[in-house]
């Protein structure tokens, strides 16, 4: 009898720790997202030649759409860290980080319901620099396309909204003595 339970064990916290190093097989998504970033990274400094090689040419909206176009890559760059760092720590392993100056303020802070509301938030912020790119460029852009861009968007914040509510409401839970 002992055996048996002895065995049971055995096999138990062999697949405990399957179960904890099949964790370890989201690495290379998060790698494959360092080279995401290193794309964004490359297009960027394209996209700034362009915008200096016409400043002296271009029109004021163009101009804007160009430099906007520019904080679109820079927030999608920015989303990018963001899921690399926080999902690589809350779900594979903790970073040590080599000095306090390289910690970011989130760094470690960012559990996976408030790393889906960042997410939520960069995306409303990526879709309302296309909405006003679109807007910008409202005399070659059919309304009906606007429409549905706004609906989009609309649906991109009413996202982001329930994302924060609900993570409030669990958060609420918690303190009051809630599982």
């Amino acid at each position: 009898m002992a055996e048996e339970k002895t065995a049971g064990r055995r096999l138990e916290v062999g697949i405990e720790r399957i179960i904890m190093a099949s964790r370890w097989l989201q690495a290379p998504l998060y790698i494959g997202l360092v080279f995401v970033l290193g794309v964004v990274v490359v297009k960027f400094p394209f996209k700034l030649w362009d915008l200096v090689q016409r400043v002296l040419i271009v029109e004021e909206g163009d101009l804007v759409l160009a430099v906007l176009s520019l904080v679109d890559l820079i927030m999608v760059a920015n989303l990018v860290v963001m899921v690399i760092i926080s999902g690589y720590e809350n779900f594979v392993s903790h970073i040590e980080s080599t000095s306090t100056t390289e910690k970011l303020s989130w760094f470690g802070k960012l559990d996976a319901g408030s790393l889906k509301i960042k997410l939520a938030s960069s995306i409303v912020a990526i879709s309302s620099i296309h909405l006003l790119q679109r807007f910008l460029e409202a005399n070659t852009v059919s309304n009906d396309k606007l429409y549905v861009l706004i609906v989009m968007h609309m649906a991109f914040v009413v996202s982001a909204l329930l994302l924060t509510y609900i993570d409030r409401l669990s958060v609420t839970k918690k303190v009051d003595g809630g599982h």
